[in-house]
């Protein structure tokens, strides 16, 4: 492939009225176009459409993931390989750690659960709880086998345990099979996700971070329970039948007793449910591509390296430990010296100045043209101007001008020379 990046980008792509016309199967075809001939598409997981509710403008990764590209692959390819991933003794640890809560078919869990829910919401905590059995073969046959398992012990009207339940969720027109690591039925008939995690919850409080990938992940299972809570017979609870509230379980501080506490799931919910419709709209970015094509990891780097920079991505710092193709967003983002790469707050500190280059003309009082032109399209980087925006009246430019004239007079009254002192501003 010859076509220049610039060429990529400007593409038309198919005209509109054929993008209307084109249904699932033709979706998936061109899908499979991207993904390569004879590669089979990668599943997505939990961990991946909470990444995707992270970051919801990287329409780069949308159609990625929807299209079941492997990024790992198409990373190591790129020569950007991804440098993280979960190391075999902490998954070790956690499986020890989930085995033990579980030890006692589930009974202690409950009261876990019980004990972490607000006053009067609960009965008395069980003496022992329904664990019904989830083996089927193959993932749709244990998505029945857990639908069924569900309507079974909602109307039984006791406290049960579902076990690494299968739940299947729809995805750009296709179903993700997600796997939780329990499911609680309370006797009232309403559901709880369950997460179980190795990291530690020292003082009751585990860290803000590393809960707050769990909530999102939790919230991806209760969205694929709310698939199955539709199908259910009769009505349901007033508040849904699927409980905002997850239940995070943890060592708690140093030791390898467990810990509990809810993970309020709204905010998450909503956010997850818009990032997957936004899948469903796959098809308009892929569409924005040249013919031909293709994330195929064996295709060579310069092809390739074309049709990922074709379509925009949204990075940030948080992208390291979420996504393969991190690293080949953060190279980009330096070489453009795009500001996210320093994070979202200097983003949204900065206002219309969206490079380096131009923040620093900004705080020198300099009026250079911000040439540097990336699409206006993504959801999170507004269009370039000519020239960064200037003067008294923008925020952003006075607060640098301000911070570099502090510095200069902080430098100059710690004795450093006055030449040294002026280069800062």
């Amino acid at each position: 492939m010859s076509t220049s990046l610039r060429s990529l980008r400007t593409s038309p792509g198919r005209p509109a009225a054929e993008r209307a016309t084109a249904g699932p199967t033709a979706l998936r075809r061109r899908l499979a176009e991207l993904r390569g001939p004879d590669v089979p598409p990668r599943p997505l997981d939990a961990r991946a459409l909470a990444a995707l509710a992270a970051n919801p403008g990287c329409r780069r990764r949308a159609l990625l993931d929807g299209a079941g590209v492997d990024k790992a692959a198409l990373a190591r390819a790129l020569g950007t390989p991804a440098a993280f991933g979960q190391s075999q003794f902490a998954i070790a640890r956690g499986n020890a750690f989930e085995a033990r809560v579980k030890a006692d078919g589930g009974t202690e869990l409950v009261r876990l659960l019980h004990a972490a829910l607000p006053a009067g919401q609960a009965p008395e905590p069980p003496d022992a709880v329904d664990a019904p059995d989830l083996s089927a073969a193959g993932p749709e046959g244990r998505t029945a086998r857990t639908a069924l398992a569900l309507r079974e012990a909602t109307a039984a009207g006791r406290w049960a345990l579902l076990d690494h339940p299968m739940l299947a969720l729809t995805v750009a027109g296709t179903p993700a099979y997600l796997e939780p690591d329990a499911v609680v039925v309370h006797p009232d008939g309403t559901w709880t996700v369950v997460e179980i995690k190795s990291f530690a919850m020292i003082d009751g409080a585990a860290d803000a971070a590393k809960a707050g990938a769990a909530a999102r992940q939790a919230a991806v299972y209760a969205l694929a329970l709310e698939t199955v809570a539709e199908r259910l017979p009769g009505p349901a609870p007033e508040d849904g039948r699927v409980r905002h509230e997850a239940l995070l379980v943890c060592p708690k501080d140093f030791s390898n007793l467990p810990a509990a506490a809810l993970l309020d799931l709204r905010k998450q919910r909503a956010t997850t449910r818009r990032q997957l419709g936004r899948l469903t709209r796959v098809e308009e970015i892929a569409a924005a591509l040249p013919p031909g094509a293709s994330f195929a990891p064996d295709r060579p780097a310069a092809e390739l390296t074309a049709a990922v920079e074709a379509v925009d991505a949204a990075y940030a710092p948080d992208c390291l430990a979420a996504c393969e193709l991190a690293f080949h967003c953060r190279d980009r983002a330096r070489a453009e010296g795009d500001v996210r790469h320093l994070g979202r707050n200097v983003r949204s500190g900065l206002g219309g100045l969206t490079t380096v280059e131009a923040a620093l003309a900004a705080a020198r009082g300099d009026h250079p043209s911000d040439a540097a032109e990336l699409p206006s399209d993504a959801s999170d980087r507004p269009s370039h101007a000519a020239e960064p925006p200037d003067g008294p009246e923008d925020p952003a430019v006075a607060a640098l001008r301000r911070a570099t004239a502090l510095r200069a007079e902080a430098l100059a009254a710690a004795g450093f020379p006055k030449e040294e002192a002026d280069a800062c501003r």
